[in-house]
């Protein structure tokens, strides 16, 4: 008897994050610090180099691998940086944003009160990644942030 394949493995749906990365083994000790990230597997090359890792973070997969840049495979310091962000609702976000600075983060955005009901800040990781982290402070409704947007903003 066979069983049957899910296409789509469990807890594997959706859009998951795959970065490339200067230095894999440190983000990853970087990530379990900061984010109490679980290591799930690593495929390590025998120098040392990430093929292939994946973490949980925050409940849900993240995967990441060393650059190759002779297959145009980079990461953001070789490319000049990085045009995705990554972001992450946490319990306390002033927490982890403390723990990312203390394990050799870059603030970008100090971490504050947004109109929108949130506590966020954004940092850039030592891998060359932007990361926000943010908290919800108070429930609110799409059309509550879009007034209060207008009110900040103005409604053109």
């Amino acid at each position: 008897m066979t069983d049957t394949v899910k296409p789509i493995a469990e807890g594997y749906e959706g859009v998951i994050p795959y970065l490339v990365i200067r230095g894999a083994s440190e983000a990853i000790d970087f990530y379990k610090t900061v984010f109490a990230a679980e290591e799930v597997q690593r495929l390590a090359a025998p120098d040392g180099s990430i093929g292939h890792a994946e973490l949980r973070l925050a409940g849900r997969p993240l995967m990441l691998a060393d650059e190759v840049p002779d297959l145009d495979i980079k990461a953001p310091p070789t490319i000049g940086g990085s045009g995705t962000g990554l972001m992450v609702y946490c319990p306390d976000a002033d927490a982890v944003f403390q723990a990312a600075i203390a394990a050799g983060a870059v603030a970008f955005k100090p971490i504050c009160q947004q109109f929108y009901g949130e506590r966020s800040g954004t940092f850039d990781d030592p891998f060359g990644h932007r990361w926000t982290v943010c908290s919800r402070t108070e429930n609110y409704s799409h059309a509550e942030v879009k007034e209060r947007f207008d009110e900040l903003y103005g409604d053109d």
